[in-house]
């Protein structure tokens, strides 16, 4: 059986209860393995808590480790020189109809082998972790095939071995590969034969699509969706980005976990998602990266009660993003968010669009995931543009670095 932890000398911000941030003072934590077991003021420790080791965290700020939860992690090559272009005016759909964008990299992804795409994976996980990241979703979506989307999952499984837990997600239907040029359809068809075989090798966690003009149509989603139905498998969208494709009701029809982008969601769209508990999956580095001036509706999705939760979008054409604590920021400056709920929106929100009830917040019960902040309140993370105020980062109850007794 594991022992007992205490984590002492700790000001926390568990993001639970009614209290702005979950602020506790002069807090603890009792782990117990991978578990949170008790969350509290020092002052209450349970009397019968047989505590094996004690770890001071010297009055620093604590909170939930963050969730990254939308990212395209895995892929072969770059596009800085389409930076270069959006510079000089050129559209995100205008580059992808000239023959760049996704099938640029899906190019450079079918050529790289398994262990080319872990090294450069690896280096980008290290990042997002340097800053926190405990969790993260890594979707498919280059390879564009049954083949190349199994070793882009393959590649994403395997970086669970790197201190972080990882969930996949199939995007199977995310630009039409060039060997369907003009068989959208049956491109559709080949996703939806692929999806059990991919799940079968336990590849797949959840399911997604682009549904856009230069993307798949509502209807050939909902094909998708119904697949992903029978074999009991949650669904996301990315929706909304760059028209109203009513991607966010369709979403909420399947129960959706999140609809993702939204920066065209419609108020029927709001309605939809919050009458399903779907989350709004809000992308910042995307809509800074794309100099976007079309707002998602904040105050909307606000006064309807929709969680928002906040992700990198981290991919290599329109969201070359490897900052978590930038991501709070551009949430702030550009969607207006307070710190506390950009916050939330990479631990609370961003635990609910993956369907992850254990984490999020430090309460019994849940993983032992936290990072040691060295800042004066945690509003700081999203203050500061740069620096790396993490002292520590907590996976599982063990710390990256040794702690004082």
């Amino acid at each position: 059986m594991n022992e007992l932890t205490l984590w002492r000398d700790a000001r926390l911000a568990t993001l639970a209860g009614s209290e702005p941030w979950g602020a506790i003072e002069n807090g603890a934590l009792l782990t117990q393995g991978e578990q949170i077991t008790w969350v509290g003021p020092l002052a209450e420790l349970p009397r019968d808590a047989a505590v094996a080791r004690e770890h001071s965290l010297q009055g620093a700020w604590v909170t939930p480790g963050l969730i990254d939860a939308h990212t395209h992690l895995v892929y072969g090559g770059h596009r800085g020189h389409e930076f270069e272009l959006r510079l000089q005016g050129a559209s995100y759909e205008e580059i992808a109809r000239a023959g760049g964008g996704i099938r640029s990299t899906v190019a450079h992804t079918r050529a790289a082998s398994e262990p080319e795409l872990l090294a450069s994976a690896s280096k980008r996980l290290a990042a997002l972790k340097a800053e926190g990241l405990t969790t993260i979703e890594i979707k498919s979506g280059y390879g564009l095939s049954r083949e190349h989307e199994a070793k882009m999952l393959r590649v994403a499984r395997a970086l669970a071995a790197q201190g972080v837990q990882v969930r996949t997600t199939y995007l199977g239907m995310h630009a039409l590969p060039p060997e369907f040029e003009g068989r959208a359809d049956d491109y559709v068809s080949a996703c939806l034969d692929d999806l059990p075989l991919l799940q079968a090798e336990g590849l797949v966690d959840a399911v997604d699509a682009f549904c856009e003009t230069i993307g798949f149509s509502a209807a050939q989603v909902e094909r998708l969706f119904e697949r992903a139905r029978e074999l009991g498998l949650p669904v996301k969208l990315h929706a909304e980005q760059l028209s109203d494709q009513a991607g966010s009701q369709l979403t909420a029809r399947f129960g959706g976990l999140s609809a993702d982008h939204l920066e065209w969601l419609s108020p029927e769209g709001v309605q939809a998602m919050a009458q399903a508990g779907t989350v709004a999956m809000l992308l910042p580095g995307a809509y800074h990266c794309l100099r976007e001036t079309k707002l998602p509706p904040i105050a909307a999705l606000r006064e309807a009660g929709v969680p928002m939760a906040l992700a990198t979008d981290h991919n290599p054409g329109t969201a070359p993003v490897l900052s978590l604590l930038a991501t709070l920021q551009l949430a702030c400056i550009h969607f207006r968010l307070t710190p506390e709920e950009a916050l939330r929106g990479l631990t609370v929100n961003a635990a609910r669009a993956l369907g992850l009830q254990d984490r999020g917040v430090l309460a019994a019960g849940t993983r032992a995931d936290f990072c040691v902040w060295g800042v004066d309140h945690p509003r700081e993370l999203s203050y500061w543009l740069g620096g790396r105020p993490l002292l520590n980062r907590i996976f599982g109850g063990v710390a990256d670095q040794e702690l004082p007794a």
